[in-house]
């Protein structure tokens, strides 16, 4: 489903109508809440972050650093609010979920239409005019955001979760010949439609982000890490010094996440110190 400011839709951009259960850990959730902040929607939808280990349980709502519980439907796991919603539910429990208070269900769990509403739909609501879908370059930002899913947002996990040679191998080429594009891309301008930031940075933002902390290790996505690329490294650091952006980045859920919740590639648990990282310097 769809919020729609033109009202030819049953859910309307509402201050306090909405909710957001997120995963720091998570990419695809981390999108929604960067856009949160980045739009000045803070106060308008409300907040739940789930514990950053997810066992067989599922995401779990915890005291924990960082957590915040869920406040609106009181559930001790993510699975209860799928159920709440659908009570013959099968499918997979994931973040984001968007939640309308008034309705009482999901309206929407996929990231890239939960941030294209929180970008165009909440303008009259929102703090900041900034939009990252400017008409002019609509097009060219769908298209780029296609093209980075597969061999990058999604390439770390092709690498990560094979369970071949032949897949991972795969996986890990398509995903460094896409970083080397993009690396060519960002040599001559500044962001990945040009010369403003658009939801396609964003999309691209959260998986480099995670990149060296964890996918270089933990899904031996290690031929080059995002530091050793010039103009990714540049880049990286640029978005994550754009007011509001650096408060939306844990770090530690996402290390604890990864290197924890999968213990077919972590058995021990084990979550490693390092690498320092610094996204100043």
């Amino acid at each position: 489903n769809w919020i729609r400011a033109d009202g030819s839709t049953d859910y309307k951009p509402a201050s306090g109508r909405y909710h957001l259960y997120v995963s720091y850990a998570c990419p695809w959730a981390h999108r929604t809440l960067i856009m949160r902040a980045l739009k000045g929607l803070e106060e308008a939808i409300t907040l739940s972050i789930v514990d950053p280990l997810m066992d067989k349980d599922g995401w779990e709502f915890s005291d924990g650093p960082g957590c915040i519980p869920d406040t609106v439907n009181g559930a001790r796991y993510l699975r209860e609010v799928y159920i709440k919603a659908d009570p013959n539910c099968t499918g997979r429990v994931t973040v984001p979920v968007l939640w309308d208070k008034e309705t009482g269900t999901i309206v929407n769990n996929e990231s890239r239409e939960i941030i294209r509403m929180f970008d165009l739909e909440f303008d009259g609501i929102a703090q900041s005019d900034i939009s990252f879908y400017p008409e002019n370059l609509r097009e060219e930002i769908d298209k780029t955001i296609d093209a980075i899913y597969q061999p990058i947002n999604n390439g770390v996990y092709r690498a990560g979760f094979a369970t071949t040679q032949q897949a991972y191998e795969e996986g890990v080429t398509e995903l460094f010949d896409a970083l080397n594009y993009w690396e060519g891309v960002l040599g001559k301008q500044r962001y990945l439609c040009g010369d403003r930031i658009t939801e396609a940075d964003w999309c691209m933002f959260t998986t480099l982000l995670r990149f060296d902390s964890v996918y270089y290790v933990h899904f031996k996505c290690n031929w080059r890490r995002i530091f050793d690329y010039p103009n990714l490294w540049n880049y990286l650091k640029d978005l994550y010094h754009q007011p509001g952006v650096k408060e939306t980045c844990n770090i530690d859920h996402i290390k604890q996440h990864y290197y924890k919740s999968h213990p077919f590639i972590n058995p021990s648990g084990i979550v490693p110190k390092g690498p320092q990282i610094s996204f100043s310097d």
